[in-house]
């Protein structure tokens, strides 16, 4: 008696798991640059690689889900912003891993970064870009990147998630001020549930990215305390500023009028 016939070995010529993914291309990446390699540094370029990677779809996600607010399409935008909550989830633990270098292990290679830094990651500008975090300081990090530049400056002049959630609001409600329209959506959420799902899948987003600033701090102190970054910032010092970025306040602060009575004089009681 026989089991389960096993899958044919591949024929010579077809594609193949490896050809697909361009595997032998992927693991030929990994460069460490200390001499002989130290056993970490290896998991600290998988680590930073495999960022790059969840940032690329990240990009994707968020890209396709203001075409859906632009055309309307309201819950296929809510199920991207929602995919890209689940990757920042893997992104909190995924750092973590870094804590598994002792603080000397780590800095018997960290000397090789230098200037390098992670504030020269284009990717996440981007993210932060797209979102409506916008600060041009951060492009001079990248005046020596003329294939970057360009993509970082038109990241800055097209509209962002934000951007399209308010005009999709605005079509919605024509003739409410944005901040009454968001209150009556979570307020009556029953009735605009679609908005109130995207709503919320945003502020998913925006908490993911909160809280992957604070894990990132946190793990930054434990690894290399208050010594300066690798790029020439203060570390952690600066790091701890970047924390309560907020992408979309104006869906935090409406948390603040719910149950409440507008008594036309400006207050609320």
């Amino acid at each position: 008696m026989t089991g389960p016939k096993p899958p044919d070995a591949p024929r010579s010529g077809v594609m193949t798991y490896g050809d697909y993914l361009k595997v032998p291309e992927l693991l030929a990446l990994q460069e460490p640059r200390s001499s002989p390699p130290h056993h970490d540094e290896l998991l600290f370029i998988v680590i930073h690689q495999a960022y790059e990677l969840w940032f690329k779809l990240i990009l994707h996600e968020i890209e396709n889900a203001i075409r859906y607010m632009n055309d309307d399409r309201v819950l296929r935008a809510h199920h991207f912003m929602r995919r890209v909550a689940k990757i920042q989830a893997v992104l909190l633990e995924q750092i973590h891993i870094l804590e598994t270098m002792s603080p000397a292990e780590f800095a018997e290679f960290r000397d090789n970064l230098r200037p390098a830094s992670g504030f020269q990651s284009a990717q996440f500008r981007e993210i932060e870009f797209l979102a409506g975090v916008r600060d041009e300081a951060y492009l001079r990090f990248f005046q020596d990147r003329p294939e970057v530049l360009p993509r970082l400056r038109r990241r800055l002049a097209e509209p962002s998630v934000w951007d399209a959630f308010a005009a999709l609001i605005a079509r919605r409600f024509p003739d409410q001020p944005q901040e009454a329209a968001l209150r009556h959506i979570y307020e009556c959420h029953q009735d605009h549930l679609e908005l109130y799902l995207l709503a919320e899948s945003l502020i998913d987003f925006d908490e993911h990215l909160s809280l992957w600033r604070y894990h990132h701090v946190r793990v930054v102190e434990r690894v290399i305390g208050l010594k300066p970054g690798t790029g020439g910032s203060a570390g952690v010092a600066y790091l701890r500023t970047t924390v309560d970025k907020k992408a979309f306040p104006a869906l935090w602060d409406v948390r603040a009028h719910l149950g409440t009575t507008d008594y036309g004089d400006g207050a609320t009681r």
